[in-house]
């Protein structure tokens, strides 16, 4: 017999031999969830599908072990019907199940619903040749509604729940495919009045009538009776599909942003109502709002969106049938009813919001965004809201952004940005100031506080300030740039403001060159508005200012960027008195980016004789090559085929001869090539021993490397030049030693070490790779005092306690302690630096600093919660970040 009819009588004979045992669809479910497509490539996966509809009739397996494999179908039913016909299938087989329990209480019913619902949906079997759709919505219909059909299904005891997932399987169709349940919305409004679970009904409702309305726009047709009540469907009889098969399009149940939004969905004018149906329409729309206070506030807004998207625009309905609900809703706490309202009136605007609704809602929206009882989240919440605020004569063209009409400079004046907000809040603020400052005239008068403007460049300079500092945090630099590209964009019409900020930004760049890489983004983001000048300033602050060693790095980064033709000869002299302070492979590469550059930019005759220079001068051959592949190209080709040769290849050019590939294979062999990394590094735990502190780097491998070098650069410059580490060979799987990297911190704080690998492949080609930044934390550079005589312990740590004052500073905190105590934290993360030690209440501990700075702790009288920390240091520096240390260590238990 052949293979294809194997395979059948295969499955056949699975069903026939009894049901999977409990174990064997636990491993089997294990298999699925780890790969799904996996597995239902394999030999079981074909009948997977049939031996879960069969074991779940069997009664040897539990319902807990039916419910999990109803979880997998609801999970995932497209593997398992993966088509029509077998949707189809699955549906009748779980309706048929469902119908077989027994009449006593079951968990099994509420599933099996979901199931055969999901079935339908996932496998596009909906419609109106479905057996199992003429038998699931009858009944879905007679469960939400409680009548005879629902009642007699199951106990009394699950009416309820078997009740509410009934409203949730109708809601989930019609969702999936508008229109289905459109003959019954004249059912669905007389339940309303009814007794029973107002949510549910109203939202279904709310959707069926949005989906209906727009369905019969788009055919340019009326509601023809959709609204009064008719008969009630019978299991296995005939479905209005009539909607359903006209609105085969999805449509989005609410809107997801602002006016514009569903602009080509929404537009109902071409919707025809007789007298009659404008009436019932008004009727059922007044039902459900006169209700929606039953509802929690989430379905509140939601029911809101989905009538007020669904009436805009529509002709004979007046938007005033919202009116009672803007008065109860004007004055909410509740965000998400806050919204619905706001999206009320981007659809109506002025047509149900007068001039003094408007204003109540901007004061209301102000004095929120700025009340210092509501969360952050809230408060920027409100922001957006004022950012975004839909109003009713707005000026200027569509989409421009602008601050309201009403929202002026007094009503903001508490929204202004402050350097002490939180970089979120200060964010948002901040764009708040910028709108204003598109409204302002630059007038000052007498006596008044000064203009939008002058207070940017303050905050501006202020954010600059910040980022200048030395060792300051890498978060106040990023928010500096931030706060600039946030200005840039949003007064990009406006010299007044970019000219301060582009000079602004040059003097922040000449305090820290160190800064280049946030300088280069935000060249890369922000329009030529600021963006052109930017770079004019910014190239004569590197050539006329060169800067000591450590920063040359940074200044070759930057003209890189920015170099162009013009400027040649301050270029060009910056770049050959650079040349010979480039000794080593990272500076000489840096160079020769800008020698790139300056070719791609024309510049001629000067840049000749500096690749000549470099080809003779640098010690490294890969960037000697690079040099005199330069000055081949800038001698031989013209500018247009130059700017082509050193442009990103987009596809590997097809090779002309052998002599071609045989010279770029030489070529690569002898070029360092940029690869993924294939090496892991990562912090091991920190040795406390030593005259400095030391990283215990633990390294792995993906494949062989041979003749790694790791090259470390700290970013700040606040530790001294690291030197590399070399390894001579690494295998992966091969446990090896940690290495080592000693520190030499020039102030203890925290930093970053970047990161790059150098390396041979098993095939001779030498890569280079930048790997992930290393993180270097405040507890790293912890060392301990030299060991007292026995005895003196505590004469030793009292003399080290009193000679930090007066010079130093004193302060206490407290340290929350996790379930295991004091003990165990000074255990796990502080027993090298413990002086004297009375556990487990009392530790005494003393932590030299490097490079010549001392810590001492006091953790005295511990409570179960936390314990009082006295703290005495010689450098007022630490004191924030000793803070965040002690914290960190309690939450790492």
């Amino acid at each position: 017999m052949s293979s294809r009819h194997a395979a059948p009588r295969q499955g056949l004979a699975c069903l026939t031999m009894g049901p999977t045992s409990r174990e064997t669809w636990a491993q089997r479910l294990g298999t699925f969830r780890a790969s799904p497509s996996a597995f239902m490539a394999g030999p079981e996966g074909e009948d997977l599908g049939r031996h879960l509809l069969s074991d779940l009739r069997s009664e040897k397996l539990s319902e807990p072990t039916k419910i999990s494999l109803l979880a997998l179908s609801l999970e995932y039913p497209a593997q398992l019907w993966p088509d029509a016909p077998a949707a189809e299938a699955a549906a009748t087989s779980l309706l048929d199940t469902l119908v077989l329990l027994p009449p006593r209480p079951s968990a099994l019913r509420r599933p099996l619903l979901l199931a055969a619902t999901t079935a339908l949906a996932a496998g596009g079997a909906l419609g109106p040749t479905s057996g199992a759709s003429r038998r699931l919505l009858p009944l879905l219909l007679g469960l939400a509604s409680g009548r005879d059909l629902g009642r007699s299904f199951g106990p009394a005891s699950e009416q309820r729940t078997l009740q509410a997932t009934a409203w949730e399987c109708l809601r989930e169709l019609e969702s999936c495919k508008p229109g289905l349940l459109g003959g019954c919305l004249g059912l669905l409004r007389g339940l309303l009045g009814q007794e029973g679970a107002v949510q549910p009904l109203s939202l279904l409702l709310a959707l069926a009538l949005r989906n209906a309305l727009v369905i019969q726009a788009r055919a340019r047709a009326g509601l023809q009776g959709l609204l009064v009540a008719g008969d009630w469907p019978t299991e296995g009889g005939p479905w209005n599909w009539m909607l359903a098969e006209e609105g085969d399009a999805h449509l989005q149940p609410q809107a997801p942003s602002w006016p514009a939004a569903e602009e080509g969905e929404c537009r109902l004018a071409t919707l025809e109502l007789s007298p009659e149906e404008a009436r019932e329409l008004r009727a059922a729309v007044a039902q459900l709002l006169d209700a929606s206070y039953l509802l929690t506030p989430v379905a509140q807004a939601q029911l809101l969106w989905l009538l007020g998207w669904a009436l805009r625009g529509l002709r004979g309905q007046p938007p005033v049938l919202f009116k009672p609900q803007l008065v109860r809703l004007l004055g909410t706490a509740q965000l998400t009813l806050l919204h619905a309202v706001l999206a009320l009136k981007a659809a109506f605007g002025e047509a149900l919001f007068t001039a003094q609704d408007e204003a109540l809602l901007l004061r209301r929206l102000t004095l929120a965004a700025q009340h210092p009882a509501l969360p952050l989240p809230a408060r920027l919440f409100y922001l957006h809201c004022l950012l975004n605020f839909p109003e009713n004569w707005p000026l200027g063209p569509a989409g421009e952004e602008a601050a309201p009409l009403l929202l002026g400079s007094q009503l903001c004046r508490g929204l202004l940005p402050s350097l002490l907000h939180d970089p979120t809040a200060l964010l948002a603020r901040l764009h708040l100031l910028c709108l204003l400052c598109v409204e302002d005239e630059e007038k000052e008068e007498k006596g008044q506080d000064q203009s939008p403007r002058r207070y940017l460049e303050e905050l501006l300079a202020g954010l600059r300030q910040r980022a200048a500092l030395d060792g300051g945090p890498r978060a106040l630099a990023t928010l500096c740039f931030q706060a600039s590209y946030l200005v840039a964009r949003c007064l990009a019409g406006q010299p007044v403001v970019l000219t301060p900020l582009t000079h602004g930004l040059a003097q922040l760049y000449r305090a820290q060159p160190a800064l280049a890489p946030h300088f280069v983004d935000l060249l890369d983001r922000v329009g030529p508005e600021l963006g052109e000048p930017l770079k004019v300033v910014l190239r004569q602050e590197v050539v006329s200012r060169p800067g000591r060693d450590e920063a040359l790095r940074w200044h070759l980064q930057m003209l890189a960027r920015v170099a162009d033709g013009d400027a040649q000869s301050a270029t060009l002299g910056f770049l050959q008195a650079a040349a010979a302070r480039c000794t080593d492979w990272g500076l000489q590469q840096a160079l020769l980016q800008v020698c790139r550059a300056l070719l791609r930019a024309g510049v001629g005759g000067g840049l000749a004789d500096l690749l000549q220079a470099l080809a003779r001068q640098l010690e490294d051959p890969d960037g000697r090559d690079h040099a005199r592949l330069y000055y081949i190209l800038l001698a031989h080709l013209e500018e247009p085929k130059l700017g082509v040769a050193l442009g990103p290849s987009l596809a590997a050019p097809a090779l002309a001869s052998s002599l071609v590939a045989e010279n770029q294979g030489f070529a690569a062999a002898l070029m360092v090539q940029e690869a993924p990394a294939p090496i892991r590094l990562s912090v091991g735990p920190h040795r406390a021993k030593g005259p400095v502190p030391v990283l215990q780097l633990q390294v792995e491998v993906l494949e062989q490397v041979y003749s790694l070098e790791l090259r470390f650069r700290v970013e700040r410059q606040i530790y001294a030049p690291l030197g590399a580490v070399h390894v001579p060979c690494l295998c992966p799987g091969r446990p090896t030693r940690p290495l080592l990297l000693p520190l030499q911190p020039r102030r203890p704080a925290p930093s970053r070490l970047a990161v790059r690998a150098l390396y041979t492949t098993p095939s001779g080609l030498t890569c280079h790779a930048r790997l992930p930044p290393l993180l270097v934390n405040f507890a790293d550079l912890f060392l301990p005092f030299p060991q007292p005589p026995e005895g003196a312990e505590l004469g030793f740590f009292e003399e080290l306690w009193d000679s930090c004052l007066p010079k130093g500073t004193e302060s206490r905190l407290w340290c929350p302690l996790g379930p295991h105590g004091l003990e165990a934290l000074v255990s796990r993360h502080l027993e090298p630096f413990v002086v004297v030690a009375q556990p487990p209440t009392s530790y005494l501990i003393a932590i030299r600093l490097p490079p010549d700075s001392r810590l001492l702790l006091r953790l005295e009288a511990a409570q179960a919660d936390g314990v009082p920390v006295a703290l005495r240091t010689d450098d007022w520096a630490v004191l924030p970040l000793v803070g965040d240390c002690l914290r960190g260590l309690s939450v790492a238990g």
